[in-house]
């Protein structure tokens, strides 16, 4: 088998799982919320409620789509798929196991692209998604999806900066912006989340406020803007901005347990390319780390009350953003001594 068909079939398989999390995701939030709630959740539809994010679907594909008459209707076609495609892009960079070798001896990795400039393309991505926010609020021509757009274009803003010292600070330690060379520096030297723990709390909060995720989900804010960027929508075009945000959370958290948790990698693993067996093996083992960073993230949603716009504003800019520039000043201290 030629080690390009190999790729392909690698490529095929990475984005082949990451599709299966976001209709997992849904079933896990209404469990995880009425655990949180004392309640039961979905219970009806299949064993255990387990077919309900299939009935989701069958809905909104089926439910009539309403236009707004004053719309700007080229970008507000746009605006959904805009809101998706960054966060499956940026997970293309991801590595999901431990590299393994053909007989030829030749060694595949286990992701999709495999960039000199992996982190950079995640960041540069990643920011991308704010532009299907921005589309959706403006083009309704409603008042609240407008408000939205704002509040997303700010708040992107705001905690990108954060988001980007705290990378820094992980680069200064890895050596590395390729995110399997990152991974290697915590197999060697210890799991960034060790090592960075400051850019590991920053990184956190930043990927909530990202992914516009409670206590950081001000430009949907259903109390003050009734859904906010997507009031306007509904159907099958509803349901794509329902599934960006779920893909974004598997691609962030997946760069997350690539930079802070050590990636595929398990302290008494053998790092070195070999076997299928053993890269399926470490696949398992970064895709239970990348449900434990989502179980947090359902988690924190139903705990944590919504912050005020000023206070999530003060939070990027006067809280945030320092703390990061004071970590890469005493990461850069500690790596000259």
């Amino acid at each position: 088998m030629s080690p390009l068909l190999v790729h392909v079939i690698v490529a095929l398989v990475v984005f082949a799982i990451y599709f299966q999390f976001p209709p997992v995701l849904i079933y896990a939030e209404r469990k995880v919320c009425a655990r949180i709630q004392n309640r039961i959740g979905p219970n009806r539809v299949g064993p255990w409620g387990l077919l309900q994010p299939l009935a989701d679907a069958v809905k909104l594909l089926t439910k009539e789509e309403v236009v707004p008459a004053r719309a700007e209707k080229g970008l507000y076609y746009l605006a959904p798929v805009i809101a998706i495609l960054p966060a499956s892009f940026a997970f293309a960079v991801v590595p999901i196991a431990r590299p393994f070798v053909l007989g030829d001896g030749t060694v595949i990795a286990t992701q999709v692209a495999d960039l000199n400039v992996g982190i950079i393309f995640v960041l540069a991505i990643t920011s991308l998604g704010v532009y299907g926010i921005a589309f959706g609020g403006w083009s309704a021509n409603s008042k609240y999806p407008l408000l939205g757009g704002i509040r997303s274009s700010a708040q992107l803003i705001s905690y990108e900066i954060a988001m980007g010292l705290a990378i820094v600070a992980v680069v200064m330690v890895s050596g590395a912006v390729r995110m399997g060379g990152i991974v290697d520096s915590q197999i060697a030297h210890g799991w960034n989340v060790i090592r960075q723990p400051v850019a590991a709390l920053l990184f956190t909060i930043a990927m909530f406020a990202e992914n516009n995720r409670l206590p950081f989900d001000l430009p949907e804010a259903e109390a003050e803007l009734v859904g906010g960027y997507h009031t306007e929508y509904s159907g099958m075009k509803f349901a794509l901005f329902f599934m960006g945000e779920y893909m974004a959370m598997v691609t962030m958290s997946g760069v997350f347990v690539t930079l802070f948790l050590g990636g595929w990698h398990f302290p008494g693993i053998d790092p070195t390319p070999g076997s299928l067996a053993g890269t399926v093996a470490t696949g398992a083992i970064f895709f239970g780390k990348v449900s434990l960073v989502l179980f947090f993230y359902l988690w924190v949603r139903w705990t944590l009350p919504r912050l005020r716009y000023d206070q999530l504003m003060q939070l990027g800019w006067k809280a945030l953003i320092p703390i990061g520039l004071a970590n890469i000043l005493v990461t850069g201290i500690f790596g000259v001594l």
